[in-house]
């Protein structure tokens, strides 16, 4: 992003907070409401909120459809020199669900693309993680830029926010920071140009991947968002994503 839209990346979790205001806030433990449930033809799946970055960005395109390769109702992203998203709100404790499974295919790559160059930063899935935290613990300077998200959006923002994303170059499980922001790391789920335009399933211990990220524990997980975005190259991009899930720790027999 260009960089003054890149600090605001910083911030534009906030926007989901204010977009979500008048929806009640999740029961504790609650799972993300999945895409294969809804009927196809909707651009908006039960349960999920439009995630706008900023009006000076044209919208990606969602809708869901039902996948020709394995015939679920999935979700479609389109994106032509756009960024927006979609979020949904969760109240979970990371320790009681520490996994995240989820799916989705990469249509083809964004070329020019690099997420570790803030004026090339987009990617054609990104699978976002919010968390809750102790703001008055980070430094003054963060604390400035969460206080003036409040003010533009009204509601507070996420402490911190984990990504996971397709890279062109970078190797799976880079840890990649954000230029603005200490507040949020992208983590590499896939990388290059293997297994384009093929379903690909992923599961995390997403506890374990923040405390590489951010060096500490989450807080509780407050919602989930997806992004495909490439109002950076000014490229398209198309994506399908699967449903996502929470899955507690695994049990060794």
């Amino acid at each position: 992003m260009r960089q003054v839209l890149s600090i605001l990346l910083a911030l534009v979790t906030g926007a989901f907070f204010a977009g979500c205001a008048s929806v009640a806030p999740a029961p504790a433990g609650a799972q993300v409401a999945p895409f294969s449930a809804n009927w196809p033809g909707r651009d908006l799946p039960d349960g999920w909120q439009p995630w706008l970055i900023t009006r000076a960005k044209a919208p990606t395109r969602y809708e869901l459809v039902v996948d020709p390769q394995t015939q679920k109702v999935v979700l479609h992203a389109a994106a032509a020199k756009s960024a927006s998203g979609l979020a949904y709100r969760l109240d979970v404790d990371p320790q009681q669900q520490p996994r995240l499974r989820w799916d989705w295919r990469v249509v083809d790559l964004i070329d020019t693309a690099d997420n570790t160059d803030p004026h090339a930063e987009d990617a054609p899935v990104r699978l976002m993680l919010f968390f809750d935290g102790d703001r008055s613990k980070l430094p003054v300077r963060e604390q400035v830029m969460m206080d003036t998200a409040k003010l533009l959006t009204g509601q507070d923002v996420p402490y911190s926010t984990l990504v996971y994303l397709w890279e062109n170059r970078q190797p799976q499980g880079t840890v990649i920071p954000n230029a603005h922001t200490g507040q949020i790391k992208m983590l590499v789920a896939g990388s290059g140009g293997e297994r384009i335009d093929q379903w690909q399933r992923f599961e995390r211990n997403y506890v374990e991947d923040y405390r590489r990220a951010f060096g500490a524990d989450p807080g509780r997980l407050v919602g989930v968002g997806i992004l495909t975005d490439t109002d950076n190259t000014g490229e398209r991009t198309e994506a399908y994503y699967g449903d996502i899930q929470l899955l507690p720790p695994r049990t060794d027999s």
